[in-house]
């Protein structure tokens, strides 16, 4: 059995603000380490129930897992390859039972994360088909893209209640909620003890029938960008309609295009 863990950092237990999350900062090594701890939860319970683990390393540089302190039973893909999977680069090398996310955040628009946004924070707000997508939307497609159910996800208060909109199987483990522009947390070794847990309920139950998302037949995605130059630029991309100064609209059937398209314009 394999499970596939794509791992972000901004619903990471306690994480505030930017600062934080970038490398170079003061605090940007505690919360790096935090991630890793947090994936690691989740892949201890993983292993115990005999899953191989890949665990893609999904934000900013993908270089933020500390390597020697991930749990040894996980395989590590840090950086970037440049393709459309992106967030869920990997996905395709193996054929994978189940997908887990970790330290995901709610999307732009969101209250639910200091840190909100979706992809990028050039982007006002993204909408599939009529509603506001978070990366969680973006990279669960792209699970059900390759036909992996997704089983498990930890992150902020208010993406764990979405998820649960869009996955009404997934389990969920919230590490933080947003107030504002800061969060209340519990004590992180208490959140690793939750992921923990949620994984391995997560695992031991009948996911592929729970947590199997299908793909819809038919894909609206609407950008609206805060600078009406970034709006200007990507208006070139095939098949792309502006629908005002800052707002794009792309359609297609063929997922795979959407990603194109997200790949080279969000």
């Amino acid at each position: 059995m394999k499970l596939f863990i794509s791992a972000d950092i901004e619903g990471t237990a306690g994480i505030t603000c930017w600062d934080e999350t970038e490398y170079g900062h003061p605090r940007y090594g505690y919360f790096a380490e935090q991630m890793t701890r947090e994936v690691s939860a989740a892949c201890s319970a993983a292993d115990r129930l005999g899953y191989e683990i890949l665990v893609k390393d999904a934000h900013d540089s993908a270089r933020n897992i500390l390597p020697d302190k991930l749990h040894p039973s996980a395989v590590l893909l840090r950086g970037w390859a440049r393709d459309i999977n992106c967030m869920m680069s990997g996905i395709d090398s193996d054929k994978f039972d189940a997908v887990a996310f970790t330290g995901y955040h709610s999307a732009a628009m969101s209250e639910g994360n200091s840190l909100s946004h979706t992809m990028t924070t050039a982007a006002h707000s993204v909408k599939i088909n009529g509603r506001y997508a978070s990366e969680f939307t973006i990279n669960a497609y792209t699970a059900a893209m390759y036909g992996v159910p997704v089983v498990f996800l930890s992150g902020d208060e208010a993406l764990c209640e979405s998820a649960k909109e869009l996955i009404p199987g997934i389990t969920t483990v919230a590490t933080k909620r947003g107030v504002g522009s800061a969060c209340m947390s519990a004590h992180p070794d208490k959140v690793c003890k939750m992921i923990l847990e949620g994984m391995e309920k997560a695992l031991s139950g009948d996911y592929v029938k729970k947590c199997r998302l299908n793909l819809p037949e038919h894909f609206s995605v609407e950008i609206c960008y805060r600078d009406v130059n970034d709006a200007t630029r990507y208006s070139c991309y095939p098949g792309v309609v502006r629908l005002d100064g800052k707002t794009l609209l792309f359609e297609h059937d063929s997922y795979k295009e959407v990603l194109r398209m997200i790949h080279f314009i969000l």
